[in-house]
């Protein structure tokens, strides 16, 4: 029996759908937060690397009227990022490309763009670990089978101008993993936001790279996301 689809509100942007399989692949918070983390400027161009059904180019073309690149190796959620992206009426802005994200530099050659997001998956594959998923898309999404740290900066590192900015979403724990990465590149940290729900302890930190940058960091003040009513310009307003 095929998978059902839903098509839901993009949460905090009600004038934007987004399709999901409420029993398989959906976005999380983590997209949302990273989306309105992004600075961008007018006649950029931005690539969304893991796009995922297309939520962080959905909540960037809310924000912006530059042309956004989406790549998301796995087709089944490809088609719901094409999906979305359609009813939207967004297919003169976002373009949605299925194939693995490490094909990027033949299809882009040299250095072609300002802003570069990434969701990627957060875990290391273990094919014995318990947080493994029985569902196949879920596992790929999450666990780093297709794609890992030195590969994302790799590709940053090739694909991005030199003035450009590369915007990442993670977990706290991964932080040195992120930083040894980005340094092989000569890609250095700029921003850095700690991202906190309830009293519980910090999980999330969100981060502003830029390629061949001085080490000098600019580290936020930490941010409750519990029982926000909405996450629109969030880092506006400032922390909780």
């Amino acid at each position: 029996m095929p998978t059902k689809i839903e098509k839901n509100y993009l949460f905090d942007y009600p004038n934007l759908y987004i399709y999901q399989k409420p029993d398989g692949f959906k976005f999380s918070l983590d997209s949302i937060l990273l989306a309105e983390f992004v600075k961008v400027k007018n006649n950029q161009e931005i690539l969304d690397m893991c796009t995922g059904n297309a939520p962080i180019p959905l909540i960037l073309s809310s924000k912006t009227k530059n042309k956004i690149t989406g790549f998301e190796i796995q087709k089944e959620i490809y088609q719901l990022a094409e999906k979305s992206v359609e009813e939207n009426h967004l297919e003169g802005q976002i373009t949605i490309i299925n194939n693995d994200v490490k094909e990027l530099c033949k299809l882009f050659p040299g250095k072609y763009f300002d802003v570069i997001t990434c969701n990627p998956p957060y875990f290391k594959y273990n094919d014995n670990s318990k947080e493994n998923n029985k569902n196949a898309l879920k596992t790929i999404a999450r666990h780093e089978i297709k794609i890992n740290l030195d590969a994302i900066f790799e590709i940053v590192s090739k694909v991005m101008k030199d003035n450009g900015s590369f915007y990442l979403v993670h977990r706290l724990n991964r932080l040195d993993d992120i930083i040894l990465a980005a340094d092989k590149y000569k890609i250095k940290l700029k921003e850095l936001q700690i991202i906190c729900t309830k009293d519980a302890e910090p999980k999330m930190v969100l981060m502003r790279f830029q390629k061949h940058g001085s080490r000098n960091i600019k580290v936020h003040k930490i941010i409750n996301v519990d029982n926000l009513v909405t996450y629109q310009n969030i880092f506006k307003r400032g922390a909780k």
